[in-house]
């Protein structure tokens, strides 16, 4: 059984937040639309068929997305470089549910998994409820007590259903930093997380290969074992 772990990439969905030169806040988004349109194609066939291309603008930090090593690291990997080994890991679910707006979860905070070496680790803080609302803006995180053992452990991926797997105030970014220091990819706002529990899995994230690029949207999912 395959569950889709990945928002829908569409027009105008939740993005990152910058501030601009004045200190306004704004917000990234996607445009798509027709680049050619069915009733433009037409007579190109005599009429007899019609197809439509479409234009996607976006950032790369947006929807259900992976950053490589190279986000954070100038001298490092970027998403062309990731071979598909390392984006289809066993995964493992951290309950973090209970996390309060904003919160940082210590290791008294979480039960972690017993084994971690080399999969894909996925904190379900359950804040895809309010995708598209401004508290999936106040993060939740694990703090950096949970961060040490995760990379300590020789974790493969680290995955989260926020749109940062860093405390936002954070000027460090110890995730990003320490994890993406150690080739561990991070993949964020992934939704649906709360399917997993109790299941064993094999989690996929996959990115086109795409050069140059440090980060980029992926199809996110899980294919279940049967219990």
């Amino acid at each position: 059984m395959l569950v889709d772990l990945t928002h829908v990439f569409r027009e105008n969905m939740p993005g990152f937040r910058l501030r601009n030169e004045s200190g306004e806040l704004v917000e990234f988004s996607a445009r798509i639309r027709p680049f050619l349109t069915h009733a433009q194609s037409a007579p190109n066939y005599d009429n007899k068929a019609s197809f439509e291309i479409s234009e996607v603008q976006f950032q790369t930090s947006i929807g259900t997305y992976m950053d490589s090593p190279r986000h954070r690291f100038p001298d490092k990997g970027d998403i062309a470089t990731l071979a598909l080994p390392r984006l289809v890991l066993e995964g493992v679910v951290i309950d973090a549910r209970h996390a309060e707006p904003s919160q940082g979860l210590t290791l008294a905070d979480v039960t972690l998994p017993e084994t971690l070496k080399g999969k894909a680790v996925l904190v379900n803080f359950g804040w895809d409820r309010f995708w598209g609302q401004d508290t999936y803006y106040q993060v939740p995180y694990l703090a950096r007590d949970v961060l040490e053992r995760l990379r300590a452990e020789g974790i493969g991926l680290f995955g989260v259903d926020t749109i940062n797997a860093d405390c936002i105030t954070d000027p460090e970014r110890p995730a990003h930093s320490w994890l993406l220091a150690d080739d561990i990819l991070i993949v964020e706002n992934l939704t649906g997380l709360h399917l997993l529990h109790g299941r064993s899995f094999r989690f996929f994230s996959i990115p086109i290969p795409i050069e140059g690029a440090v980060a980029f949207p992926v199809r996110a999912f899980a294919e279940l074992r049967e219990s």
